[in-house]
């Protein structure tokens, strides 16, 4: 049970939330975080800053279950003790509680956080003490998904850590409204959103997709995703460090090892 504390750790969120805005990091966490839940102790996730309606809490609980692990527990936390109050209807104990806490965890251990749309409002230099204070919450070998997306979920992007800091980013689009990959920076983690500037990494990257996008062009007439797949085959081809497979980059993924886009100057 979450531990009470007078003053979570943070500050309330606007609370803008909506029915799958979060489907694409759900569905990356399933892909690509199932190991760490399937092999817990304790299968507990918590979904940070949920907002002002539960149903992004909902959702991953249903997510996780059907695709990693029936017993998983997500438990939703919020500063806010008004949203926390309005969304115990939607809870399911013991699979889905909510509770307040902010960057604290309420004390919790969980193997999985994922707090989206959170730090966005925060200052670039408080990044740093935010993840590391999750991270020291986590139980052993346990994983942080942070970042934000678009208000209809179309344009995300996201930091996965463990206790040793950043491991990766990934950038995802709906591809059939995506005009050009230079959109994905305007969804970049607050870590990053503020580094796509000349002698930034981050910025090499986008400016290597805007060039092999329209060195793609000739694919547009087969349809976005053949453009999409061209295009991050080729800055693959330039030897930018690519994580994940041409399975996931049809669905408008691309996961990149986090030195090759880390700020270059903090």
């Amino acid at each position: 049970m979450a531990t009470r504390r007078s003053r979570p750790l943070g500050a309330a969120t606007r609370g803008t939330t909506g029915p799958n805005r979060l489907r694409r990091v759900d569905n990356w966490i399933v892909e690509s975080c199932a190991e760490v839940l399937r092999s817990a102790p304790d299968p507990l996730v918590v979904d940070l800053g949920y907002g002002a309606t539960p149903v992004t809490a909902v959702e991953l609980r249903a997510r996780l279950a059907a695709g990693v692990r029936a017993d998983v527990r997500v438990v939703g936390l919020e500063i806010d003790p008004v949203r926390v109050a309005d969304a115990q209807p939607a809870a399911d104990p013991p699979g889905l509680t909510f509770f307040r806490g902010g960057f604290e965890l309420a004390g919790l251990r969980p193997s999985l956080v994922r707090a989206f749309n959170v730090l966005r409002q925060y200052d670039e230099s408080e990044v740093a003490a935010a993840w590391a204070t999750l991270v020291s919450g986590l139980a052993p070998g346990g994983l942080l998904v942070e970042g934000t997306c678009d208000e209809l979920g179309r344009l995300g992007g996201w930091v996965l850590l463990d206790v040793d800091g950043p491991r990766s980013l990934t950038m995802a689009a709906r591809l059939a409204t995506l005009g050009n990959p230079a959109e994905l920076a305007e969804r970049l983690p607050k870590a990053l959103i503020h580094r796509n500037v000349p002698g930034e990494r981050v910025h090499d990257l986008i400016w290597a997709l805007e060039g092999a996008w329209r060195a793609a062009a000739g694919y547009a007439p087969y349809g976005p995703r053949q453009r999409w797949l061209h295009t991050v085959a080729a800055v693959h081809a330039q030897g930018w460090p690519i994580l994940d497979r041409p399975r996931r980059w049809r669905l408008g993924e691309l996961t990149v090892a986090w030195p090759a886009v880390a700020p270059r100057h903090p």
